[in-house]
């Protein structure tokens, strides 16, 4: 009984011996394998793999010492940018021309008032200027014919020299010449009679300039109102 046992047991050995190693494979008997390809395409390849030493307390103190000067920089740039951006727009401005009394009173008042640099007087010599003449006309009259001109298309303004006010000009021009020539243009479209007379003799004297006035030196011009004899501040129209 023990040998059938014995014998059976070795048979069963035997058996599954042949089934592991796929011996009966044939017969339709065998071990499922099972595999993954995908994990074999995804192990690292150890001969591609780049060992480095970490970076020395010496290169991390030079990095932020780098980016802490890059930082410094554009802090001193954008501070010194910040100044010019609230000044707003520069402009040119001109004044006079100015006698030689009245030059006097604003150097002085300049000096005090603006910073060095900033402005300066020059001798200039202001070409005489002649109108075309509409005549004397006051009241309803001036209004009346201002109106008729400018539906003409003819720019009609009032005249500023006390000696021919109240009038009526319709141009202002540097030589006589170029006055009687606008003169003959008007006639030709209708305009009523009109005259060329010199409204200012050539002036000499002195010119104020400010050629770079920005908000901040703006805000200083007051300052100058009663050294300016009346003469408005314009946009400069000589070289500054």
């Amino acid at each position: 009984m023990l040998r059938r046992i014995a014998l059976l047991l070795l048979l069963a050995n035997l058996a599954y011996f042949a089934w592991a190693q796929g011996l009966l494979q044939l017969f339709g008997w065998a071990p499922q394998h099972e595999s993954e390809p995908q994990r074999i395409a995804q192990q690292i390849e150890p001969r591609a793999l780049d060992l480095r030493p970490p970076a020395s307390h010496g290169t991390s103190v030079a990095t932020a010492s780098t980016i802490a000067a890059t930082a410094a920089t554009a802090a001193t740039t954008a501070a010194a940018s910040a100044p010019a951006a609230a000044a707003g727009p520069v402009l040119c401005l001109q004044a006079g021309p100015f006698s030689a009394e009245q030059a006097a009173i604003l150097r002085r008042a300049a000096g005090n008032a603006l910073p060095d640099g900033s402005w300066r007087l020059d001798r200039v010599v202001v070409p005489a200027r002649w109108i075309v003449y509409l005549g004397k006309t006051s009241g309803d009259a001036l209004e009346a014919m201002q109106a008729q001109l400018q539906l003409q298309g003819v720019p009609a303004t009032v005249v500023t020299n006390p000696a021919l006010a109240p009038g009526l000009s319709l141009g202002s021009y540097d030589s006589r010449a170029a006055a009687q020539e606008a003169l003959s243009q008007f006639k030709q479209r209708g305009v009523p009679p009109a005259q060329v007379v010199q409204e200012r003799a050539a002036l000499r004297g002195q010119l104020l300039t400010l050629p770079a006035v920005d908000d901040r030196l703006r805000a200083r011009l007051d300052n100058l109102q009663g050294a300016l004899a009346g003469k408005p501040l314009l946009a400069c129209t000589a070289n500054p």
